[in-house]
């Protein structure tokens, strides 16, 4: 059990945490949520023993061993991944070349019988157990399949770190703490630099590990699918809830609205005691029992409602201007860096209105595309079209470090905006939570999700009809997230998002892009579709491997027998696969019901529709095969 009692820490005039208790229990995995800036990191900075607090003490057991994970670690250089990943089995390493001594030294001697050569043999069968325990028999496995959940590939093993960027390197410092499989893991964003392949990856591990967990994250849905707790920092004091994140918002809500409740019908007590007293103070003859009266409410036990940061951002995007039917189109593109093909003569065509999503692993041509379809890069053959009077918004991936730390946030705004935005400028920053002498500071001086916000507040300073945005919600905090997923919901222009938050995307988009070894595959439906699809199409590659590998049960006639959790998820795909299907019928009606129209093949926009069209009937097909497969599989 780990424990913190009255931890104090102060910046200034700010107090971070305000005397906080916490305690952690075998088998818990928390979930640490809070504004930006509450004092979370700090938190776990504290519980790494990588900071003191300033009052207060943290107790750990004994022998106790932890993993932290952060922003700002030291990453590796020299070695091969897999040499680097390795390094995580110390203890095991030293064991092996220990077992590698004594067995030379067994070999040199011949004086079998002797107390020293027993006492090797001994000794060889100690560290040979205590081998056994630590798994190095399987490390290098483990250390692939680790890498492997991770998304490195085979042929990266052997590869350098270095040549690999920092989100990368970031992943190899994650394997090496799964693998050390400490008593505690501290989790600071740890999906910040992970494709939504490898969440789901990271998911399932955590879900599994015996070990305690700590995890900052502004993840919704990865949070739901870990902890077991919610503890949330709000203005210096720690509010803790046995439940994941969805249900701690709801108690939250719940706890709010009862405390609300009571200190208002207090108040109307003790509003009413006093007027009572003070009429009695007037009359000599009810002196005492009003002093009496006012003993009593002196010693009441007053209930005080809890601050509340409740401060958002307030986001809406200028309407777009027109733009033609078609906004950009890329033809045979392909992209090449050095000897690696990231695209590879691929096609992508989006329309005015529609809302798109890119999804797949890291280092798979997303950001590629899009910086191609912006102009910031070239490809190296092919041909991109930008449709008429296209104008674009594009929030790069790492536009919050972009910006020049030397200027002051005004000095920023002024830099990006036109001559008639400059009156307009304090109250866009107001929206975006920057007031009064905020707008003086130096951007150099900002935290992630500042710069994030001022990055943003800097795209709604020109109208746009296609928005590109590049993982646009690393370093916003929920509620920063939650505005602006509805400020996108209510843009009226062309919408194109990459990113790997789950939630984000659900419902925002309605055709997802996955970008797979080099080619694009077009799902017709949000992220949750996208998803589901995934996981339909890897049970039926599963269940191929193990037809063919033999290895699955089997009742008397050879029909494959369904495991209970297999037999869960192939229910769960069905129902979403018949509520897609009704769907895209009720969209093909739509245009069946359009073309009916005599006039319909006479309108400039018909063959557009006709394609629209083909692509529904050509989904709903797939769709119906897999609901098929699924329902036989389920029969």
């Amino acid at each position: 059990m780990l424990s913190l009692s009255n931890v104090y820490i102060q910046y200034g005039n700010r107090i971070l945490l305000d005397s906080v208790n916490f305690i952690l229990k075998p088998g818990e995995r928390v979930g640490l949520v809070g504004r930006n800036g509450a004092g979370k990191s700090t938190l776990l900075k504290i519980i790494a023993k990588e900071m003191t607090p300033q009052e207060g003490e943290v107790v750990v057991p004994s022998h106790f061993t932890l993993g932290y994970l952060h922003q700002d670690m030291l990453m590796p250089k020299g070695k091969t991944v897999i040499d680097e990943t390795m390094s995580a089995f110390a203890e095991i390493i030293a064991l092996e070349q220990e077992l590698i001594h004594i067995g030379e030294e067994l070999a040199a001697r011949d004086d079998y019988e002797s107390e020293s050569y027993n006492k090797l043999i001994e000794q060889m069968g100690d560290v040979t157990e205590h081998l056994h325990h630590l798994g190095g028999a399987t490390s290098q496995v483990d250390a692939e399949k680790v890498l492997g959940g991770l998304g490195f590939a085979a042929s990266d093993m052997d590869r350098m770190t270095d040549e690999f960027s920092g989100g990368w390197q970031m992943r190899i410092e994650l394997a090496k703490m799964l693998l050390r499989r400490p008593d505690l893991l501290l989790l600071d964003e740890p999906t910040n630099h992970l494709d939504i392949e490898s969440i789901l990856w990271l998911e399932d591990w955590l879900f599994n590990y015996p070990g305690m967990v700590i995890v900052i994250s502004h993840d919704r849905r990865f949070l739901d699918n870990v902890t077991n707790r919610t503890a949330e920092i709000v203005l210096g004091k720690i509010y803790d809830y046995k439940a994941s994140y969805t249900r701690y918002v709801e108690l939250s809500t719940e706890r709010r609205e009862q405390m609300s409740a009571a200190y208002e019908n207090q108040q109307r007590v003790i509003t009413e005691k006093e007027r009572t007293i003070s009429r009695f103070m007037a009359k000599a003859s009810k002196t005492k029992m009003a002093q009496s009266m006012q003993k009593q409410l002196d010693k009441m036990d007053r209930i005080e409602i809890d601050d509340t940061d409740t401060s958002i951002m307030r986001i809406r995007f200028p309407d777009a201007p027109r733009s033609g039917e078609v906004v950009a189109k890329a033809e045979h593109l392909s992209k090449k860096y050095g000897q690696i093909k990231v695209l590879d003569h691929v096609d992508f065509e989006i329309l005015r209105g529609e809302r798109v999503a890119f999804v797949g692993q890291n280092g798979q041509g997303k950001t590629t595309l899009a910086k191609i379809l912006t102009g910031a890069e070239t490809a190296s053959s092919g041909k991109v079209t930008l449709g008429h009077n296209v104008s674009i918004g594009y929030y790069a991936q790492n536009q919050a470090e972009n910006l020049d730390p030397k200027l002051t946030l005004l000095q920023t705004m002024e830099q990006n905006s036109p001559e008639e935005m400059r009156t307009k400028l304090r109250s866009i920053l107001g929206a975006f939570l920057f007031s009064g002498e905020d707008v003086d500071k130096k951007v150099v001086a900002l935290s992630g999700g500042e710069r994030a916000r001022l990055a943003l507040a800097c795209m709604l300073l020109r109208p746009f009809n296609l928005l590109l945005l590049d993982e646009p919600t690393n370093h916003l905090d929920m509620l920063s997230k939650d505005v602006l997923k509805q400020a996108l919901a209510e843009y009226n222009g062309t919408l194109l998002v990459v990113s790997h938050d789950r939630e984000f995307l659900s419902e925002l988009t309605s055709r997802t892009i996955e970008f797979r070894d080099g080619h694009l595959y077009e799902h017709l439906g949000d992220v949750n579709y996208f998803l589901e699809k995934r996981r339909l199409d890897n049970m039926r590659d599963v269940e191929k491997r193990t037809k063919t590998s033999g290895g699955q049960k089997s009742t008397d006639n050879g029909v494959p027998v369904l495991g209970s959790e297999e037999k869960k998820q192939l229910e769960r795909a069905v129902q979403k696969a018949e509520k897609r299907i009704a769907e895209l019928e009720s969209e093909v009606k739509q245009y069946e019901h359009k073309m009916a129209d005599p006039e319909f093949y006479n309108r400039p926009d018909s063959n557009d529709h006709l394609k629209k069209y083909t692509t529904l009937k050509n989904t709903l097909a797939t769709e119906y095969a897999d609901w098929e497969k699924a329902v036989e599989r389920l029969a």
